[in-house]
């Protein structure tokens, strides 16, 4: 794989270095109010993940296991406890430092792609760089390298509307890793593909985080691809249990 250039885009921080986050959850919890009645998601859970583990999550629809992914993301708050990644204390940082540590430390990969319709492969795969003042050429250079690793070279004057499901993911994966993020969070990211073409994205996302070491967390129904985890959690009754990995 060509890896993206790591020239600091004129008025942005300097992309991450390959420097994954570590993730300290303790008695993280969320409860949602509806119909007046609290509904509890996560209770008290627990979750400690090294720079650069990589972990599965399973558990039945509606456990809770996207509002973590969400809190890990910055994109949800937790009703009470506390979340440390890498030497960031969530509850004690402003939402500006948050929002540059998501955009330029986290990559998301959604289930449905999130992906931009009226701009191109390329365009979508850029604008986390434009997003962080980039110079167009920087962005371009970055999105070029990783689309060509996706395999999609000549696909990046495509809009998603023109790409098949794996090749929209595929462009979803580029765009999550285009600013060389410490922590990679994927929220059923083959869920909506065929098995085979979801095996293949599967392949591509591992073989991407290896290269990055980056921290890499992934929700999942699927038990086969969650046991070639090193970790794999089960998510009961909102706290985390242990089920060993591959």
């Amino acid at each position: 794989m060509s890896t993206p250039e790591t020239t600091t885009p004129a008025g942005a921080s300097p992309a991450p270095e390959p420097r994954a986050l570590r993730i300290e959850a303790r008695s993280l919890s969320k409860v949602y109010v509806k119909g007046g009645q609290a509904i509890r998601v996560l209770d008290n859970a627990d979750l400690v993940l090294e720079p650069g583990e990589r972990a599965s999550i399973v558990g039945p629809s509606g456990c809770g296991k996207s509002t973590f992914l969400h809190i890990l993301g910055l994109l949800d708050r937790p009703t009470a406890g506390s979340l440390m990644l890498g030497q960031v204390d969530v509850a004690r940082t402003s939402e500006s430092r948050l929002h540059r540590l998501r955009n330029q430390r986290i990559g998301f990969v959604f289930q449905s792609h999130m992906l931009l319709p009226e701009h191109t492969a390329l365009g979508n795969v850029m604008m986390p760089v434009r997003l962080a003042g980039g110079s167009r050429g920087v962005a371009q250079a970055r999105a070029e390298a990783l689309l060509n690793a996706v395999g999609l070279g000549r696909r990046m004057s495509h809009r998603p509307g023109e790409l098949s499901g794996g090749e929209q993911q595929r462009v979803a994966i580029a765009r999550a890793l285009v600013m060389g993020p410490g922590l990679i969070l994927a929220d059923e990211p083959t869920g909506n593909l065929d098995p085979r073409t979801a095996g293949g994205v599967f392949e591509l996302l591992l073989s991407l985080h290896r290269q990055l070491g980056s921290t890499l967390v992934v929700v999942t129904h699927s038990m086969e691809l969650a046991a070639r985890f090193p970790r794999r959690l089960r998510l009961v009754d909102g706290r985390f249990h242990e089920e060993g990995g591959a």
